[in-house]
């Protein structure tokens, strides 16, 4: 167990993990879709780590919804695979605290948490047929990936969404075995494509998929392929979106600094200047009319009057004289 208080981000993007623009992008265009066209239904994800896909998910939780995650976090693994799986990649990180201190620095309440191995959600606590979204990114050990597909099959309606990650990454083959199995042999029916996840639904995905390509894609910088695997679509999202609305800022984050109106901030500095100006030629002036006033003083003016009358030889003496004194 960690002895250090994790430290709040300040954006997203400071959330440890492995969830790029891309499929950001591709997880809020399908939970925005569902909220457009009214589809109702629980979030379940399966593998959290430090929260990043988790946080984006929670974003999309709607009233009266359910949202549950499903990870060990700190937690002894179930067996010795999975022990040296967890011990290679991400041990020293892994903490139920440092995921609560992230996702609640971006919502109010925690989702329900679940520390245990994604197994135990075999047992029924997830309702059948009650999630319209399932993101599985837990063991990437075959056994364990086929396991969670299934019980990803149980808790899904019938056309809701299926996210599995590293289905195609060369350290973790048994994902890409498992995945394609419950293609060919579960009814699992593939949508889309990522460089890192697959997207899929027991449900038709023709309609998800003719508004994906009548989007391009629904991201500016990305584009569709379209391919056919054993007689199923795929399309595939390549490119790197380059205008991702900016996530909104954490619920303790500063506000923003107002926007600066450059016009008005010119002229504020130009007034400024010119009443500073001002005040400099008041005082030159004051100065002057000081200086005059002095020089009209009688004492002042008989002095330079006795000096005018006097020989110029002893005006010369006299004001040798006041220099020496």
């Amino acid at each position: 167990m960690s002895t250090v208080t994790p430290t709040e981000p300040a954006r997203l993007e400071e959330v440890p993990g492995w969830f790029w623009d891309e499929d950001r992008h591709s997880f809020e265009w399908l939970l925005e879709r569902q909220e457009r066209t009214g589809t109702r239904g629980d979030l379940l994800e399966l593998g959290a780590y430090l929260g990043r896909s988790a946080i984006v998910m929670g974003r999309h939780l709607r009233p009266g919804e359910r949202f549950t995650v499903c990870d060990l976090f700190d937690s002894e693994a179930p067996d010795e695979d999975n022990t040296a799986e967890m011990a290679m990649s991400y041990r020293r990180t892994l903490t139920r605290e440092a995921f609560e201190v992230n996702y609640l620095a971006f919502h109010d309440e925690l989702p329900e948490v679940v520390q245990a191995p994604t197994s135990v959600l075999a047992d029924g606590r997830i309702p059948a047929g009650s999630c319209r979204f399932v993101h599985v990114d837990a063991s990437h050990l075959y056994e364990h990936v086929a396991g969670d597909i299934q019980v990803a099959r149980a808790a899904l309606a019938p056309e809701g969404v299926l996210v599995l990650d590293d289905y195609r990454a060369e350290h973790c083959p048994g994902v890409g075995a498992a995945i394609w199995e419950a293609v060919f042999a579960h009814g699992l029916r593939p949508v889309l494509l990522t460089e890192c996840k697959f997207y899929g639904t027991w449900g038709d995905p023709a309609e998800l998929q003719e508004e994906l390509l009548a989007t391009g894609g629904g991201a500016e910088g990305c584009w569709l392929n379209v391919d056919t695997i054993g007689g199923h679509r795929v399309l595939r999202l390549d490119g790197k979106p380059t205008r991702l609305p900016a996530f909104p800022l954490p619920r303790n984050a500063p506000p923003a600094p107002e926007p600066v109106d450059r016009a008005a901030a010119e002229a504020a500095a130009a007034a400024e200047a010119a009443a500073a100006e001002a005040l400099r030629a008041a005082q030159d002036l004051a100065e002057r009319r000081a200086r005059a006033a002095a020089a009209r003083r009688p004492a002042v003016v008989a002095r330079r009057a006795a000096a005018d009358l006097l020989p110029p030889v002893v005006t010369a003496a006299i004001r040798r004289a006041r220099r020496r004194g």
